[in-house]
């Protein structure tokens, strides 16, 4: 008989942890898990899903208008409830969340409905009750939360992207400020709702991180659907009058909103857990270091996820939690993989990005082949819409291995996916060049690009 109520004990039901959570007790490990809010994390709870329905909702105007381009008429002038959507994506949320909580309990998992803390190394305290459980293991799988400057005056009044879920009517005009992939998809969101949307970064560009030619082409067909991009300045107070929201930038620059919503960023969710007491370490910015695997200086206390900051993405945060369960409960030991991750960005237009940007592959490369094609999507050729889709490839020219694919238009998210595959296995241009084009797509351009825009060459 154990020494410890349980084999593994999990804080935090999220995707990391309820991935973790199932694989082990598939294992046949006596697993446990706790969670404070609802089952299924930022993802599923107040990120991804959420966000993709209100970028879809966010679209149809855009449809309606294209529409009269393929002989449709809308004779009337389509209306918006916002309450509606609301209504209609907490519903869906809801179902998602039953089925985390019944395929957890299927597996026999036990679920606690509490906030847990750590005691010690072996030790969590169920907050609702006060009663201190003991685990073989603990993995800690709290995400990240979103950050607004405390110091900032008026800061009271800001929204994040957890509350614009949740706004009771839809503002006539809103600041975002942020420049990075929240910030960017909520711009959209709300101008294509027929917000007034103002973007506000404190850096020359948005999406620090993501490729120039990216950066600067989302950067344009933002503003083409009427959003204004403030760059290089921030907010240094906010007054409230009424319903009205007094911006001070530190340009000096004064803007009254209906809304203010940061999308500054998130940080690990660590405080208050007791790591302190159980002799975890973190880094400076609250984060717990971890090896591969995933395991914390504290021999059986395990973490996953947005906690560790190490790439603060869904599909990573479910693998990472995979890995642990089947290398220390299955007898089948793996790391992740971080070195390539295909991932998307639900701006508008989207974004699909793998491997590396051109300005990273010009540092660890000398010689570089670039392929670039911009053009309209053929959807929009009858509609006359003014927006461009963008495709560009980076390929070290010595062993013709593709480093970088990225790209931007309608359902990029999906191509990279597949793209990200190729990429995995280690595709070559020759690769792409071979393989015959479907006729008619965006798509096909990657495998008909035949000579690089630009030619990179360190040694002449």
């Amino acid at each position: 008989m154990s020494q410890y109520d349980y084999d593994l004990f999990v804080i935090g039901a999220g995707s990391g942890g309820v991935r973790a959570a199932r694989i082990a007790a598939q294992h046949g490990a006596r697993v446990a898990v706790a969670e404070e809010f609802r089952y299924g994390g930022t993802c599923v709870i107040r990120g991804c899903v959420p966000k993709k329905l209100f970028v879809y909702a966010s679209k149809f105007p855009k449809e309606f208008e294209d529409a009269a381009g393929y002989g449709w008429n809308v004779s009337e002038k389509p209306s918006f409830d916002f309450n509606a959507l609301v209504a209609a994506k907490d519903k869906e949320i809801e179902r998602l969340e039953g089925i985390y909580r019944r395929n957890l309990e299927k597996a026999g998992v036990e679920l606690h409905d509490t906030r847990a803390v750590l005691e010690g190394p072996h030790e969590v305290r169920l907050l609702a009750t006060g009663k201190v459980v003991t685990a073989e293991r603990i993995l800690i799988a709290v995400g990240a939360k979103a950050n607004i400057d405390p110091g900032l005056p008026g800061s009271e009044h800001v929204i994040t992207s957890n509350e614009a879920f949740h706004l009771d009517k839809l503002p006539k005009s809103i600041l975002i400020t942020g420049g990075g992939y929240i910030a960017v998809e909520f711009a959209g969101i709300f101008a294509g709702m027929g917000v007034d949307t103002t973007l506000m970064y404190r850096r020359e560009q948005i999406m620090r991180g993501f490729d120039d030619d990216l950066r600067a082409t989302l950067h344009q067909e933002m503003e083409k659907k009427g959003i204004k991009i403030i760059t290089q300045d921030t907010v240094t107070r906010i007054d409230k009058e009424g319903d009205e929201l007094h911006v001070t930038a530190k340009s000096g620059a004064q803007m009254t909103f209906d809304k203010v919503m940061f999308a500054i960023g998130r940080s690990p969710n660590t405080e208050g857990l007791g790591l302190e007491k159980a002799g975890v370490v973190m880094d400076a910015s609250g984060a717990i270091k971890v090896s591969a695997d995933s395991q914390t200086n504290v021999p059986n206390i395990y973490a996953v996820g947005d906690v560790t900051n190490r790439a603060n993405l869904t599909p990573v945060a479910l693998r990472e939690g995979h890995a642990f369960a089947d290398s220390v409960y299955g007898k089948k030991e793996w790391v992740v993989d971080h070195s390539l991750i295909p991932t998307a960005v639900f701006s508008q237009p989207e974004i699909g990005t793998a491997g590396l940007t051109q300005a990273e592959a010009e540092q660890k490369y000398d010689n570089l082949d670039i392929y670039k094609a911009t053009f309209r999507p053929m959807k929009y050729t009858l509609s006359g819409r003014d927006e461009k889709t963008l495709l560009k490839m980076i390929v070290d020219a010595d062993t013709d291995k593709i480093l970088g694919v990225h790209i931007m238009g309608p359902e990029s998210g999906e191509l990279i996916q597949m793209i990200g595959v190729t990429m995995v296995m280690g595709a070559t241009k020759a690769d792409y060049d071979r393989t015959i084009a479907v006729h008619p797509t965006s798509a096909e351009e990657l495998v008909t690009m035949r000579e690089p825009s630009e030619r990179i060459r360190k040694n002449g």
